[in-house]
């Protein structure tokens, strides 16, 4: 038991040294270069989806995708009194799983600034759902693992940032991933007009 108790202090510490920090300033530059690049993919994915064959397939969903569902199960198995505290599933899956829904249908989009401007929120609230999730359990948490509940609030908001970071760089549209903006359509190519 004093094992699991370290390993998870030294997981929780980890996470808060990833912490990081933008400015306003930076992160408006920051979301003016992902736009001027990621416009034309959504113009193609706006394109796709008025296409006549573009039916949107029904929806499915993996959890927290890029396996953190898959792996939070293999941990919660291997060490019992995680899960204990934590469940067998990660806390803020149903945040993945609201995520994965805006991501399935592009967001209703219509238009290509639209579709950009949703997804960036839908990921926003993927941010913002799982920092809500880590203040519901501070308490908990801050009792289970021996910390203030400062430390846990400032581990859910690396682990949320790790995850919009995570999203923002691999789930444009028309990649071809499993996971991609737009996922519930057909595939589209880049800059197709």
């Amino acid at each position: 038991m004093r094992r699991d108790s370290t390993t998870a202090r030294a997981l929780l510490l980890t996470a808060l040294l990833m912490l990081t920090s933008a400015t306003p300033a930076q992160l408006s530059i920051t979301t003016s270069i992902q736009r001027t690049l990621e416009l034309p993919a959504h113009q193609s994915l706006m394109l796709r989806i008025a296409a006549p064959d573009a039916a949107l397939a029904p929806f499915a969903t993996d959890g927290c995708s890029g396996g953190l569902s898959t792996s939070w199960r293999v941990v919660a198995d291997v060490w019992p009194e995680f899960e204990a505290t934590h469940k067998g599933s990660p806390p803020w899956e149903s945040c993945c799983v609201a995520h994965d829904r805006a991501y399935h249908e592009a967001g209703r989009a219509t238009e290509p600034a639209q579709s950009f401007d949703a997804r960036l929120a839908a990921d926003d609230a993927l941010r913002y759902c799982v920092i809500a999730e880590g203040f519901t359990r501070r308490t908990e948490l801050a009792e289970a693992y021996g910390v203030d509940v400062i430390s846990v609030d400032r581990a859910y908001a690396t682990i949320a940032e790790a995850m919009f970071n995570s999203v923002r760089l691999g789930g444009g549209p028309c990649t071809g991933l499993p996971w991609r903006w737009g996922f519930g359509y057909p595939g589209c190519v880049p800059g197709l007009r």
